[in-house]
Protein backbone atom coordinates (compact mmCIF):
# COMPACT_ATOMS: atom_id res chain seq x y z
CA UNK A 1 0.00 0.00 0.00
CA UNK A 2 2.95 2.35 0.02
CA UNK A 3 3.39 2.61 -3.09
CA UNK A 4 -0.43 3.34 -3.93
CA UNK A 5 0.00 6.03 -1.28
CA UNK A 6 3.01 6.91 -2.54
CA UNK A 7 0.99 7.35 -6.28
CA UNK A 8 -1.81 9.31 -4.45
CA UNK A 9 0.33 12.32 -3.32
CA UNK A 10 1.76 12.23 -6.68
CA UNK A 11 -1.80 12.53 -8.33
CA UNK A 12 -2.33 15.27 -5.69
CA UNK A 13 0.22 17.51 -6.74
CA UNK A 14 0.15 17.35 -10.17
CA UNK A 15 -3.64 18.33 -9.95
CA UNK A 16 -3.41 20.65 -6.87
CA UNK A 17 -3.23 24.02 -9.12
CA UNK A 18 -5.76 22.85 -11.14
CA UNK A 19 -8.21 22.41 -7.79
CA UNK A 20 -6.99 25.68 -6.52
CA UNK A 21 -8.22 26.85 -9.58
CA UNK A 22 -10.95 25.35 -9.15
CA UNK A 23 -12.33 26.57 -5.75
CA UNK A 24 -11.58 29.27 -6.67
CA UNK A 25 -14.21 29.90 -10.16
CA UNK A 26 -16.34 28.58 -7.37
CA UNK A 27 -15.65 31.21 -4.58
CA UNK A 28 -15.74 33.82 -7.25
CA UNK A 29 -19.18 32.77 -8.83
CA UNK A 30 -21.50 31.38 -5.46
CA UNK A 31 -24.84 30.80 -5.40
CA UNK A 32 -27.87 30.35 -2.52
CA UNK A 33 -28.99 27.24 -1.62
CA UNK A 34 -31.35 25.19 -4.44
CA UNK A 35 -30.12 28.03 -7.01
CA UNK A 36 -26.85 26.28 -8.01
CA UNK A 37 -27.69 26.02 -11.30
CA UNK A 38 -24.43 27.40 -12.68
CA UNK A 39 -22.14 25.89 -10.13
CA UNK A 40 -24.19 22.49 -10.94
CA UNK A 41 -23.21 23.13 -14.67
CA UNK A 42 -19.63 24.19 -13.82
CA UNK A 43 -19.27 20.51 -11.68
CA UNK A 44 -20.39 18.48 -14.95
CA UNK A 45 -17.83 20.59 -17.04
CA UNK A 46 -15.03 19.40 -14.93
CA UNK A 47 -16.76 15.74 -14.93
CA UNK A 48 -17.10 15.88 -18.56
CA UNK A 49 -13.27 16.97 -19.16
CA UNK A 50 -12.37 13.64 -17.07
CA UNK A 51 -15.11 11.58 -18.76
CA UNK A 52 -16.56 10.37 -15.19
CA UNK A 53 -19.99 9.85 -16.03
CA UNK A 54 -22.67 11.42 -14.24
CA UNK A 55 -26.60 11.97 -13.83
CA UNK A 56 -27.61 15.63 -13.41
CA UNK A 57 -31.07 17.73 -12.58
CA UNK A 58 -31.69 15.81 -9.08
CA UNK A 59 -33.21 17.90 -6.92
CA UNK A 60 -33.10 20.66 -10.08
CA UNK A 61 -29.34 21.21 -9.34
CA UNK A 62 -27.85 17.94 -7.61
CA UNK A 63 -25.73 15.46 -9.34
CA UNK A 64 -24.52 11.92 -9.15
CA UNK A 65 -21.05 10.93 -10.53
CA UNK A 66 -19.93 7.17 -10.48
CA UNK A 67 -16.72 5.38 -10.87
CA UNK A 68 -16.33 2.02 -11.07
CA UNK A 69 -13.40 -0.26 -9.95
CA UNK A 70 -12.79 -3.73 -10.61
CA UNK A 71 -15.92 -5.58 -9.57
CA UNK A 72 -18.45 -2.68 -9.20
CA UNK A 73 -21.48 -4.66 -7.65
CA UNK A 74 -18.86 -5.65 -4.61
CA UNK A 75 -19.48 -2.27 -2.23
CA UNK A 76 -20.46 1.01 -2.58
CA UNK A 77 -19.31 3.98 -0.93
CA UNK A 78 -20.49 7.61 -1.01
CA UNK A 79 -18.76 10.89 -1.25
CA UNK A 80 -20.72 13.73 -0.20
CA UNK A 81 -19.86 17.61 -1.18
CA UNK A 82 -22.44 20.16 -1.24
CA UNK A 83 -22.85 23.15 -3.45
CA UNK A 84 -24.76 26.39 -1.90
CA UNK A 85 -23.12 29.05 -0.23
CA UNK A 86 -24.63 31.99 2.23
CA UNK A 87 -25.94 35.51 2.13
CA UNK A 88 -23.12 37.13 3.45
CA UNK A 89 -21.43 39.94 1.90
CA UNK A 90 -17.76 39.16 1.63
CA UNK A 91 -15.14 41.66 2.74
CA UNK A 92 -12.02 39.87 2.07
CA UNK A 93 -10.11 41.64 -0.97
CA UNK A 94 -8.38 38.01 -2.41
CA UNK A 95 -8.40 37.72 -6.19
CA UNK A 96 -10.89 35.18 -5.87
CA UNK A 97 -13.48 37.19 -4.01
CA UNK A 98 -17.09 36.78 -4.62
CA UNK A 99 -18.48 38.62 -7.35
CA UNK A 100 -21.88 38.55 -6.30
CA UNK A 101 -22.65 41.06 -3.92
CA UNK A 102 -24.46 39.56 -0.94
CA UNK A 103 -23.81 36.19 -1.39
CA UNK A 104 -20.26 34.19 -0.17
CA UNK A 105 -19.06 30.95 0.48
CA UNK A 106 -18.51 31.37 4.04
CA UNK A 107 -19.10 27.62 5.38
CA UNK A 108 -16.18 26.13 2.45
CA UNK A 109 -18.61 24.43 0.26
CA UNK A 110 -16.31 25.76 -2.51
CA UNK A 111 -13.70 23.95 -0.88
CA UNK A 112 -15.45 20.40 -0.05
CA UNK A 113 -16.94 20.75 -3.87
CA UNK A 114 -13.38 21.51 -5.66
CA UNK A 115 -11.63 18.31 -2.99
CA UNK A 116 -13.98 16.12 -4.01
CA UNK A 117 -13.94 16.89 -7.46
CA UNK A 118 -9.88 17.06 -7.50
CA UNK A 119 -10.42 12.98 -5.08
CA UNK A 120 -12.48 12.11 -7.99
CA UNK A 121 -9.99 12.84 -10.40
CA UNK A 122 -7.19 10.81 -8.78
CA UNK A 123 -9.96 7.70 -7.96
CA UNK A 124 -10.84 7.83 -11.66
CA UNK A 125 -7.15 7.39 -12.76
CA UNK A 126 -6.78 4.80 -10.23
CA UNK A 127 -9.75 2.69 -10.93
CA UNK A 128 -7.88 -0.74 -11.07
CA UNK A 129 -6.91 -0.55 -8.39
CA UNK A 130 -9.82 -1.07 -5.97
CA UNK A 131 -13.09 -3.27 -6.09
CA UNK A 132 -16.43 -1.58 -6.29
CA UNK A 133 -18.01 1.62 -7.27
CA UNK A 134 -17.35 5.22 -5.83
CA UNK A 135 -20.67 7.70 -6.33
CA UNK A 136 -20.09 10.84 -5.70
CA UNK A 137 -23.12 13.27 -4.68
CA UNK A 138 -23.11 17.14 -5.15
CA UNK A 139 -25.51 18.15 -3.19
CA UNK A 140 -28.05 21.46 -3.54
CA UNK A 141 -29.10 23.53 0.09
CA UNK A 142 -26.99 21.65 3.17
CA UNK A 143 -27.63 25.57 4.69
CA UNK A 144 -31.32 25.61 4.67
CA UNK A 145 -34.25 23.14 5.59
CA UNK A 146 -35.41 21.06 4.57
CA UNK A 147 -31.76 19.86 3.05
CA UNK A 148 -30.76 18.91 0.15
CA UNK A 149 -29.32 15.55 1.05
CA UNK A 150 -33.41 14.29 2.57
CA UNK A 151 -34.17 15.31 -0.74
CA UNK A 152 -31.61 13.58 -2.55
CA UNK A 153 -32.14 10.41 -0.41
CA UNK A 154 -36.06 10.79 -1.03
CA UNK A 155 -34.90 10.41 -4.90
CA UNK A 156 -32.77 7.74 -4.40
CA UNK A 157 -29.24 8.37 -3.92
CA UNK A 158 -28.15 5.74 -1.60
CA UNK A 159 -29.81 2.84 -4.06
CA UNK A 160 -28.92 1.82 -7.48
CA UNK A 161 -26.08 0.69 -6.30
CA UNK A 162 -26.89 0.20 -2.99
CA UNK A 163 -24.25 2.68 -0.46
CA UNK A 164 -22.69 0.67 2.23
CA UNK A 165 -20.40 2.99 3.38
CA UNK A 166 -20.68 6.88 3.06
CA UNK A 167 -17.47 10.02 4.10
CA UNK A 168 -17.99 13.98 4.02
CA UNK A 169 -15.59 16.33 5.24
CA UNK A 170 -15.73 19.79 6.18
CA UNK A 171 -13.66 22.80 7.01
CA UNK A 172 -12.56 23.67 9.64
CA UNK A 173 -10.30 27.08 10.16
CA UNK A 174 -9.41 26.90 14.02
CA UNK A 175 -7.47 23.64 12.99
CA UNK A 176 -3.99 24.31 11.11
CA UNK A 177 -3.81 23.24 7.82
CA UNK A 178 -2.65 19.76 7.16
CA UNK A 179 -3.78 18.47 9.83
CA UNK A 180 -7.69 16.98 10.35
CA UNK A 181 -10.16 15.03 13.28
CA UNK A 182 -12.11 12.77 13.47
CA UNK A 183 -14.90 11.57 16.25
CA UNK A 184 -16.79 8.16 16.65
CA UNK A 185 -20.34 7.99 17.36
CA UNK A 186 -22.36 10.79 18.19
CA UNK A 187 -20.68 14.11 17.21
CA UNK A 188 -23.33 16.84 15.98
CA UNK A 189 -26.95 18.23 17.32
CA UNK A 190 -29.91 17.73 15.70
CA UNK A 191 -31.70 21.43 15.21
CA UNK A 192 -34.95 22.74 14.95
CA UNK A 193 -36.48 26.13 14.52
CA UNK A 194 -38.61 27.90 16.93
CA UNK A 195 -41.18 30.73 15.67
CA UNK A 196 -43.50 32.04 17.95
CA UNK A 197 -46.12 34.65 17.76
CA UNK A 198 -47.80 35.98 21.00
CA UNK A 199 -51.13 38.46 20.48
CA UNK A 200 -51.94 40.64 23.31
CA UNK A 201 -53.19 44.08 23.06
CA UNK A 202 -51.51 46.88 21.12
CA UNK A 203 -52.52 50.47 22.57
CA UNK A 204 -50.89 54.18 23.74
CA UNK A 205 -47.95 53.21 25.90
CA UNK A 206 -49.37 56.12 29.04
CA UNK A 207 -52.34 54.47 28.79
CA UNK A 208 -51.88 51.05 30.73
CA UNK A 209 -55.21 49.46 31.44
CA UNK A 210 -55.78 49.89 27.97
CA UNK A 211 -53.10 47.00 26.35
CA UNK A 212 -51.90 44.12 27.23
CA UNK A 213 -48.00 44.25 26.02
CA UNK A 214 -47.11 41.17 24.61
CA UNK A 215 -43.45 42.24 24.99
CA UNK A 216 -43.75 41.29 28.88
CA UNK A 217 -44.92 38.08 27.91
CA UNK A 218 -42.33 37.38 25.43
CA UNK A 219 -40.12 38.17 28.47
CA UNK A 220 -41.75 35.87 30.89
CA UNK A 221 -41.84 33.33 28.13
CA UNK A 222 -37.75 33.26 27.98
CA UNK A 223 -37.16 33.56 30.99
CA UNK A 224 -39.40 30.37 32.57
CA UNK A 225 -37.90 28.47 29.41
CA UNK A 226 -34.14 29.45 30.57
CA UNK A 227 -35.68 28.25 34.32
CA UNK A 228 -37.25 25.25 33.16
CA UNK A 229 -34.50 23.50 31.11
CA UNK A 230 -31.21 24.91 33.90
CA UNK A 231 -28.42 24.65 31.29
CA UNK A 232 -24.65 24.12 32.26
CA UNK A 233 -21.19 24.04 30.25
CA UNK A 234 -19.16 21.17 30.46
CA UNK A 235 -15.67 20.49 30.43
CA UNK A 236 -15.70 20.24 26.71
CA UNK A 237 -18.07 23.69 26.11
CA UNK A 238 -21.26 21.72 25.51
CA UNK A 239 -24.33 22.76 26.80
CA UNK A 240 -26.13 20.26 28.94
CA UNK A 241 -29.58 20.05 30.54
CA UNK A 242 -28.93 19.89 34.43
CA UNK A 243 -31.49 17.31 34.57
CA UNK A 244 -30.48 14.65 32.62
CA UNK A 245 -27.15 16.11 31.48
CA UNK A 246 -28.30 15.44 27.55
CA UNK A 247 -26.68 17.61 25.22
CA UNK A 248 -29.45 20.44 24.77
CA UNK A 249 -29.52 24.21 23.39
CA UNK A 250 -32.44 26.19 23.63
CA UNK A 251 -32.12 29.79 22.66
CA UNK A 252 -33.61 32.82 21.05
CA UNK A 253 -31.91 35.01 18.80
CA UNK A 254 -34.89 37.30 17.50
CA UNK A 255 -37.56 39.10 19.46
CA UNK A 256 -39.44 41.57 16.89
CA UNK A 257 -42.45 43.53 18.27
CA UNK A 258 -43.28 46.40 15.61
CA UNK A 259 -44.24 49.31 18.31
CA UNK A 260 -42.45 52.45 19.16
CA UNK A 261 -41.40 54.11 22.81
CA UNK A 262 -45.34 54.82 23.20
CA UNK A 263 -46.76 52.51 21.27
CA UNK A 264 -47.36 49.19 22.23
CA UNK A 265 -47.16 46.68 19.26
CA UNK A 266 -49.98 44.09 19.72
CA UNK A 267 -48.00 40.93 19.10
CA UNK A 268 -44.58 39.96 19.13
CA UNK A 269 -42.75 37.05 17.48
CA UNK A 270 -39.69 35.47 18.78
CA UNK A 271 -37.32 32.92 17.13
CA UNK A 272 -34.34 30.17 18.28
CA UNK A 273 -33.11 27.18 17.80
CA UNK A 274 -33.69 23.48 19.79
CA UNK A 275 -30.44 21.17 19.57
CA UNK A 276 -29.89 18.04 20.87
CA UNK A 277 -28.32 14.47 20.48
CA UNK A 278 -31.21 12.51 21.95
CA UNK A 279 -34.35 11.90 19.77
CA UNK A 280 -37.27 10.53 22.98
CA UNK A 281 -35.60 14.26 24.69
CA UNK A 282 -36.34 15.92 21.55
CA UNK A 283 -39.90 15.37 21.30
CA UNK A 284 -40.02 15.91 25.08
CA UNK A 285 -38.46 19.46 24.65
CA UNK A 286 -40.81 20.15 22.15
CA UNK A 287 -44.02 19.38 24.11
CA UNK A 288 -42.57 21.23 27.04
CA UNK A 289 -41.89 24.09 25.26
CA UNK A 290 -45.18 24.33 23.79
CA UNK A 291 -46.52 23.82 27.50
CA UNK A 292 -44.60 26.99 29.02
CA UNK A 293 -45.89 29.23 25.89
CA UNK A 294 -49.56 28.14 25.88
CA UNK A 295 -50.00 28.43 29.81
CA UNK A 296 -48.30 31.60 30.37
CA UNK A 297 -50.21 33.27 27.30
CA UNK A 298 -53.24 32.18 29.04
CA UNK A 299 -52.46 33.45 32.29
CA UNK A 300 -51.70 36.75 30.86
CA UNK A 301 -54.86 36.60 28.56
CA UNK A 302 -52.72 36.35 25.40
CA UNK A 303 -52.74 33.82 22.96
CA UNK A 304 -49.51 32.15 20.86
CA UNK A 305 -49.14 30.83 17.24
CA UNK A 306 -45.89 27.96 17.92
CA UNK A 307 -44.72 26.46 14.90
CA UNK A 308 -41.42 24.16 16.01
CA UNK A 309 -39.87 23.25 12.42
CA UNK A 310 -38.61 19.85 12.53
CA UNK A 311 -34.54 20.18 10.99
CA UNK A 312 -31.50 17.65 10.77
CA UNK A 313 -31.73 14.87 12.61
CA UNK A 314 -28.04 14.63 15.11
CA UNK A 315 -25.16 13.33 13.13
CA UNK A 316 -23.36 9.91 14.30
CA UNK A 317 -20.33 8.71 13.03
CA UNK A 318 -19.53 4.50 13.14
CA UNK A 319 -17.68 3.70 15.54
CA UNK A 320 -16.01 0.75 13.52
CA UNK A 321 -15.76 2.79 10.01
CA UNK A 322 -14.69 5.84 11.71
CA UNK A 323 -11.93 4.05 13.36
CA UNK A 324 -11.02 2.57 10.63
CA UNK A 325 -10.54 5.99 8.68
CA UNK A 326 -8.80 7.53 11.34
CA UNK A 327 -6.35 4.88 11.60
CA UNK A 328 -6.12 5.07 7.60
CA UNK A 329 -5.27 8.88 8.76
CA UNK A 330 -2.85 8.44 10.69
CA UNK A 331 -1.11 5.97 8.09
CA UNK A 332 -1.55 8.92 5.54
CA UNK A 333 -0.76 11.88 7.23
CA UNK A 334 0.98 10.86 10.76
CA UNK A 335 -0.33 10.71 13.88
CA UNK A 336 0.66 14.48 14.61
CA UNK A 337 -1.93 15.19 12.16
CA UNK A 338 -4.65 13.19 13.39
CA UNK A 339 -6.71 15.02 16.09
CA UNK A 340 -9.82 13.71 18.21
CA UNK A 341 -12.93 16.21 17.93
CA UNK A 342 -15.01 17.25 20.97
CA UNK A 343 -18.93 17.02 20.53
CA UNK A 344 -20.49 19.81 18.35
CA UNK A 345 -23.84 21.68 19.21
CA UNK A 346 -23.66 22.88 15.62
CA UNK A 347 -26.36 21.03 12.72
CA UNK A 348 -24.81 19.41 9.06
CA UNK A 349 -27.52 17.71 6.76
CA UNK A 350 -25.10 15.01 6.23
CA UNK A 351 -26.64 13.51 9.53
CA UNK A 352 -29.73 12.05 7.44
CA UNK A 353 -27.01 9.64 5.50
CA UNK A 354 -25.64 9.03 9.05
CA UNK A 355 -29.11 7.70 9.83
CA UNK A 356 -29.32 5.26 6.60
CA UNK A 357 -25.92 3.84 6.45
CA UNK A 358 -22.19 3.64 8.16
CA UNK A 359 -20.72 7.48 7.82
CA UNK A 360 -17.31 9.12 8.79
CA UNK A 361 -18.02 12.66 8.61
CA UNK A 362 -14.60 14.43 9.75
CA UNK A 363 -12.76 17.84 9.65
CA UNK A 364 -10.10 19.34 7.54
CA UNK A 365 -7.41 22.05 9.13
CA UNK A 366 -8.14 25.13 7.13
CA UNK A 367 -6.58 28.08 9.02
CA UNK A 368 -2.95 29.30 9.40
CA UNK A 369 -2.22 31.43 12.09
CA UNK A 370 1.16 32.61 10.88
CA UNK A 371 -0.53 33.92 7.46
CA UNK A 372 -3.43 35.15 9.67
CA UNK A 373 -6.53 33.30 7.85
CA UNK A 374 -8.15 32.46 11.29
CA UNK A 375 -11.88 33.75 10.46
CA UNK A 376 -14.79 31.36 11.57
CA UNK A 377 -17.46 29.79 8.95
CA UNK A 378 -20.47 32.15 8.06
CA UNK A 379 -18.37 35.43 8.62
CA UNK A 380 -17.95 38.01 5.77
CA UNK A 381 -13.67 36.87 6.19
CA UNK A 382 -13.66 33.43 6.26
CA UNK A 383 -11.04 32.12 3.91
CA UNK A 384 -8.57 28.78 4.15
CA UNK A 385 -4.51 28.67 3.45
CA UNK A 386 -5.13 26.43 0.09
CA UNK A 387 -2.47 23.94 1.27
CA UNK A 388 -4.99 22.51 3.12
CA UNK A 389 -6.41 21.28 -0.01
CA UNK A 390 -3.80 18.78 -0.31
CA UNK A 391 -4.88 17.43 2.23
CA UNK A 392 -8.28 17.26 1.99
CA UNK A 393 -8.00 15.95 -2.16
CA UNK A 394 -5.10 12.77 -0.80
CA UNK A 395 -7.00 11.71 2.37
CA UNK A 396 -10.27 11.30 0.69
CA UNK A 397 -8.95 9.17 -1.77
CA UNK A 398 -6.98 7.30 0.84
CA UNK A 399 -9.57 6.54 2.91
CA UNK A 400 -12.04 5.80 -0.20
CA UNK A 401 -9.64 3.41 -1.57
CA UNK A 402 -8.57 1.55 1.19
CA UNK A 403 -12.47 1.08 2.06
CA UNK A 404 -12.49 -0.81 -1.59
CA UNK A 405 -9.38 -2.68 -2.02
CA UNK A 406 -10.99 -5.89 -0.67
Amino acid sequence: MNELKQKIKELVIEHFEEVVAIRRHIHMHPELSFKEFETSKYVCSILDKYKIPYTKNIVETGIIAIIEGNNPHQKTILLRADLDALPILETNNAPYKSTYDGVMHACGHDVHTSSTLGTCIILNKLKQNFNGTIKIMFQPGEEVLPGGASLMINEGVLNNPKVNFALAQHVFPSMEKGKVGFRNGMYMASTDELHVTINGKGGHAAMPTEYNNPLNIAAKIITQIESEFQFYIDEEGVSRNKENKIPTVIAFGKIEGKGATNVIPASVYIAGTMRTMNEEWRAEIKQKLTSIITQICKANHATSEINIENGYPFLINDVDFTNRCKKLAIEYLGAENVEDLPLRMTAEDFAYITQKVPSCFYRIGTGNKSKGITSGVHTSTFDIDEEALITSTGLMAWLTINELKN
